[in-house]
């Protein structure tokens, strides 16, 4: 059996090649195919909480196919990896996945978040089992760093039945080496072995898989039936760049089955998902969404009363059962307060 071989490629760390995956992924008649649904991540002192699982998909996508047999090659030991990728892209889901496949399977797999009293809570992992995944590890402090780097740093004699350390980052971070931000030691402890992540908009074949078995989770915890949508949403969802990644298609999917109108939803949605494309690429509150498809409802109610009317503003006011003035001011929230006169 020949191990996977790694390299570092100029400032970025990157696969080299990977010549034999020793365990495969059962073939399966489903295109989706579940892994970590009912798998517990268990959190310790500030981990964040672990109400939702972590879950692989088997992807069609070429690069995440290969990403995948990447995965398996390294849950056949035990060297620290680094996970990068953009935001809401699944480095998380990613390291459990590793975890699954590993030995380690039937131990803890803890996520950490940073938080107070960091290098107190990494000292508590010293000689455990299991795994320990650092969300965004050039965001801890310089304590934690010094401990993590004590603790990967351990020779196997002293480290014992430890934990195995995966850690993520959507940064690059020799820029923050440079910087002073991230110690040098650590930084050379935890990218030899570094597994980089597509963002959504580069596997776009794995969408409507993740689209299905978010609407399906968003359906069995709120109580709703499956929505079935239509061609032009389910075009959109392929259309749209997702700067958000995974998480925010999760977003999108959740409020499509909580405001139980599609062409509801989808009105507010395509307004908020495309400014936040114009943005940061933050993640999209379910409130955020509602919000922003009562607004679509109202305009689209108020555009359709005046049109009935031939746009008589006092009488469309007492359809719509809002005062004169408050309806002259919701035309100009719309752009229409000198239209039709």
């Amino acid at each position: 059996m020949t191990s996977a071989q790694f390299a570092r490629d100029g400032n970025e760390c990157a696969l080299a090649s990977v010549t034999h995956c020793p365990r495969t992924i059962p073939p399966t008649s489903k295109r989706i195919h579940m892994i970590h649904q009912n798998s517990r991540i268990e959190s310790s002192r500030g981990s964040a909480p672990n109400d939702n699982a972590r879950v692989w998909l088997e992807s069609v996508s070429p690069g995440m196919r290969t990403v995948e047999a990447v995965i398996r090659e390294l849950s056949q030991n035990d060297v620290p990896v680094l996970v990068v990728g953009e935001h809401g892209s699944g480095k998380a889901a990613a390291a459990a996945r590793i975890h699954g496949l590993s030995r380690r399977a039937s131990e803890p797999f803890q996520a950490y978040h940073g938080g107070g009293n960091g290098e107190s809570v990494l000292a508590g992992w010293d000689r455990r089992s299991g795994t320990v995944y650092f969300q965004e590890v050039g965001g801890l402090t310089a304590a934690e760093q010094q401990e993590l780097a004590r603790q990967i740093g351990l020779s196997d004699a002293e480290r014992g039945r430890a934990p195995r350390f995966i850690c993520g980052t959507a940064a690059e971070l020799e820029p923050e080496v440079r910087a002073g931000k991230v110690r040098e030691d650590l930084y050379y402890r935890i990218s030899g072995v570094c597994l980089r992540l597509p963002p959504l908009r580069q596997r776009k074949e794995d969408i409507p898989a993740l689209r299905d078995l978010f609407l399906a989770a968003a359906a069995r915890e709120l109580g709703r039936d499956v929505p079935e949508l239509s061609a032009d949403t389910e075009n959109f969802f392929l259309e749209y760049h997702w700067p958000g990644n995974i998480r925010e298609l999760n977003d999108a999917a959740r409020a499509i089955v909580a405001l139980g109108d599609e062409a509801l939803a989808m009105g507010g949605l395509r307004s908020l998902l495309r400014r936040a494309d114009q943005g940061n690429g933050e993640k999209i509150s379910l409130k955020d969404a509602a919000r922003a498809a009562s607004r679509e409802a109202e305009r689209e109610l108020i555009l359709h009363v005046l049109t009935r009317t031939r746009w008589n503003r006092r009488r469309a006011a007492q359809e719509l059962q809002i005062s004169y003035k408050a309806l002259l001011y919701k035309l100009k929230q719309i752009g229409y307060e000198g239209y039709g006169e």
